[in-house]
């Protein structure tokens, strides 16, 4: 590689660099300064520190023979990631960053083993005076804990998904295990007692009768008004669990046969739901009819006891075989149960007495507390750390009251087997009291689940929700969540801006009522789509109160659960500027394609008048030559017969109004045909003065000259005039008649300037063709379309008026053209005009 020097190098010259050297050592950045050939030459204390070296361990050895491949580790912590960025750095010359890496570090107290690290590193190349590299800049940092806390978060999420899988397949297995239970069992839910489950043996009590989803006096009104009404009712209200013993309620069997007097053995028990509130009842239920008749029956007369003595003798020893068929009957179900029981996928365990000893355990139960002896010991005994825990209490209160206890997820610290150190674990579980056949209390029943796990990952959740609600409070962009309900569940604080709504009091609030109807009518369609799960992005415009309109472009993303749609996000922009400007564009292009349009039309019409005055100018030249003479004689003669006549008419006859009026009519038709003859022979002069006076001209002097005369008028109205003449070349042009075009067409902008602002007028000049092209534009009153076709007849016929605009621009007209240019007009009512003059630049 090439040879050069750095201040890492010659003696001299770290000696001279010494303090600049002990600067870049103490910077808190984890930093290595590298020759082209990766020697190391310098390295800050920070990095040291956390790559647990020392600076003269390393100090001029090959960056990889100080932190070699760790062999043993995974895959891609080798040393091919850093080297071909360095390779790239020295390729390009440019800096080159690399993603977030594993790479091992040896450890120093442990010879051949290292530490995991992962690193986010960049290379910097430092080019000395040729372009060349000097040194490369090996930048890192250590987010080894934050790599570590994400796969942390990961495999608790998998053992998350894991417990929530195993605890979906021991609630199946529990129903199966009620729906199989040879015992009649149901479930009456809520206040109305809907039987919400019903096992088989409950339903064969009442074959053909539909009880599943029906309100208890519904599926079965015959016990209305009966003393098991009042039963029930009294337990859904107190809680407090009824044992009944062969009572009588007449019942129905089945639909459409007569009520049967059938005696029962039940037991009522309320059912929590979470707050401890009840919620249902649980029904145990034995039809006792046999057993009851059958007892009477002997019962009711000794007599006939006696005289059936032998018979009863043989019905007691049938009874005692039945009984005892039935004993091993019932052992054979608690040998069932206790089975059950054991292979229940849930912790189950049962408490024996007072001091609560552990009559049963199940395996899923004893796996909570791993390395413990439990089974035959008291409850404190085994688990000495609960004496002052929570738990131990509902325990307690559970033995003496008999009421069940439910829990969701109670913090109980437990001590480790390997250590004796406290862990905090949480459980699900459900503290039932066991009684004997006498009715008595003898022991608690419970059912468990560590939720450990999920509560943590409950938490990180709610962490992380925190975050993405600081986060999108800090947009600009309308954030939300709507349920099927169209109400809101999640709203930003971006809300506020545009609503009189904290954000927390948006949540569960129709979106109808924060949008109101009209805003509403406009995105219902919208809605309805979203909520039938397609995804959407489209702009509508939200009325949503008077003076308040937004143009909004928006997102709404369905919320798929378990295949079925649950609300929607909502991602609300404004676009109320970008809208109102493309509105405004779309207008601005229609009005100027119209204008065109107009003035096209325009301009070809001055085209063809301006080709038709071309055509004419030599006769109207005659015309007015020769009637400039040959009138001036006749009118001479009119008026020496006029002068002749006053004095031949008698005094009397001049002063008759007929002879008086027609005298006036006479005289004032002569004073029009001089003046019009004057103005004839003024434009004749105009022509000849241009034949005669045309010389080259400054079009800028002779515009500074026209203003400096105007100055009084622009002064007075107030006129801005800017002028960009500067740059015109002189042109071959009569100087009199150029300062009468240009007086001409400031004057006509003065005069009639916009009422309502302040005249502003721009002067300037291009070259265009042969021609230089004078320029005058103003923000006056401007002219309509007839307007303009009226200026265009002027222009054919000087006589005619055009709102004021009269003689003065036919005579600008006329020396235009006798110069050889031509007159361009584009003009819009309210708005201004614009007068462009082509000048030829040769004659």
């Amino acid at each position: 590689m090439t040879n050069h020097t750095s201040f890492c190098q010659e003696d001299a010259a770290r000696e001279s660099n010494l303090p600049f050297q002990r600067i870049f050592e103490a910077q808190p950045r984890l930093i290595l300064l590298l020759e082209p050939d990766l020697t190391i030459q310098g390295a800050t204390d920070a990095y040291l520190e956390e790559t647990l070296t020392a600076r003269e361990e390393i100090m001029g050895k090959h960056i990889f023979d100080v932190f070699p491949d760790n062999l043993k580790g995974a895959a891609g912590s080798s040393t091919s990631g850093i080297f071909a960025s360095i390779e790239q750095v020295l390729a390009t010359g440019q800096p080159h960053k690399l993603d977030v890496i594993r790479y091992d570090i040896p450890d120093p107290t442990c010879a051949g083993e290292f530490l995991e690290r992962y690193w986010s590193t960049i290379h910097t190349p430092v080019l000395g005076e040729g372009g060349a590299i000097t040194c490369i800049i090996h930048e890192t940092a250590n987010v080894t804990e934050r790599e570590k806390a994400k796969r942390q978060l990961q495999e608790s999420q998998e053992r998350e998904q894991d417990a929530l899988a195993q605890a979906d397949q021991q609630r199946i297995r529990l129903e199966r295990l009620f729906e199989q239970a040879p015992a009649a069992l149901a479930m009456l839910e809520g206040p109305q007692l809907v039987f919400g489950v019903v096992n088989k043996a409950y339903q064969q009590l009442f074959p053909g009768r539909q009880l599943q989803g029906l309100p208890l006096f519904e599926a079965l009104p015959e016990l209305k008004n009966q003393p098991i009404d009042d039963i029930i009712r009294k337990v859904y209200a107190t809680g407090e669990t009824f044992e009944g013993k062969e009572v009588l309620v007449p019942m129905y069997r089945s639909e459409g046969q007569p009520l049967e007097d059938i005696y029962w053995s039940f037991i009522y028990q309320a059912l929590y739901d979470a707050q401890g509130q009840v919620n249902g009842i649980l029904i145990f239920a034995l039809d006792v009819t046999d057993f009851v008749l059958a007892r009477r029956v002997a019962e009711k007369s000794a007599e006939v006891l006696q005289t059936l003595n032998q018979e009863l003798e043989e019905r007691v020893a049938r009874r005692t075989t039945a009984l005892q068929q039935a004993q091993a009957g019932a052992e054979k179900q608690k040998i069932r149960l206790e089975r059950l029981f054991m292979d229940a996928p849930a912790a189950i365990c049962i408490l024996d007495g007072p001091t609560m000893v552990f009559e049963l355990v199940n395996p899923i139960y004893q796996q909570l507390f791993p390395g413990r002896e439990l089974l035959g010991k008291p409850i404190l005994e085994a688990l000495p750390e609960i004496a002052d825990n929570t738990v131990y209490e509902t325990f307690r209160r559970v033995y003496e009251t008999g009421i069940t206890h439910e829990e969701q997820e109670m913090f109980i610290p437990l001590a480790r087997p390997q250590d004796g150190v406290l862990e905090d674990r949480y459980f699900k579980y459900i503290q039932q009291a066991r009684y004997n056949e006498l009715g008595q209390i003898d022991g608690i029943l419970v059912l468990a689940f560590e939720v450990t796990e999920q509560v943590k990952a409950r938490r990180a959740v709610e962490a992380s929700a925190r975050q993405l609600q600081l986060i999108t409070d800090s947009l600009p962009v309308l954030i939300g969540y709507l349920d099927k309900e169209e109400k809101y569940r999640f709203a930003n604080k971006a809300y506020e801006t545009w609503f009189p709504f904290k954000a927390e009091s948006l949540l569960g609030r129709p979106v109808l009522d924060v949008i109101g109807e009209k805003a509403y009518q406009n995105v219902k369609g919208y809605i309805d789509r979203a909520l039938a799960g397609q995804q959407l992005d489209f702009e509508a415009t939200m009325p949503y109160k008077d003076g308040f309109i937004k143009h909004i472009q928006t997102s709404y993303v369905p919320d798929v659960q378990n295949g079925q749609i649950e609300g929607f996000y909502t991602l609300v922009t404004d676009v109320t500027e970008q809208v109102e400007a493309r509105l405004a564009l779309q207008q601005s292009e229609h009005e100027a394609k119209a204008i065109a349009e107009e003035l096209a039309t325009a301009n070809e019409e001055l085209r063809m008048a301006n080709q038709q005055l071309t055509h004419t100018n030599a006769d109207l030249d005659n015309f007015i030559y020769t009637a400039s003479h040959d009138l001036k004689a006749p009118i001479s003669n009119i008026e020496m017969l006029m002068e002749e006549l006053l004095l031949e008419l008698p005094q009397e006859s001049l002063q008759a109004p007929e002879i008086k009026s027609i005298l006036q009519m006479i005289k004032g038709a002569i004073d029009r045909f001089r003046k019009t003859i004057d103005h004839l022979t003024e434009i004749t002069k105009l022509q000849k003065d241009h034949l005669s006076e045309t010389k080259l001209v400054s079009l800028e002097q002779t515009v500074q000259e026209v203003m400096l005369d105007m100055e009084q008028g622009i002064q007075k109205v107030g006129a801005q005039i800017e002028v960009a003449v500067r740059n015109c070349p002189q042109i071959p042009f009569s100087e009199k008649n150029l300062r009468s075009i240009v007086y001409n067409l400031l004057s006509n902008a003065l005069k009639y300037h916009h009422p309502d602002r302040k005249p502003e007028i721009k002067v300037s000049c291009h070259q265009e063709a042969e021609y230089l092209v004078l320029t005058v534009q103003d923000n006056g009153l401007g002219l309509s379309a007839a307007q303009q076709e009226k200026l265009f007849s002027m222009f054919r016929r000087f006589h005619d008026h055009v709102e004021g605009s009269g003689i003065g621009l036919y005579m600008v007209k006329r020396m235009v053209d006798n110069a050889g240019g031509k007159i361009e007009v584009d003009s819009e009512k309210g708005q201004g005009s614009t007068f462009r003059v082509f000048l030829l630049q040769e004659v």
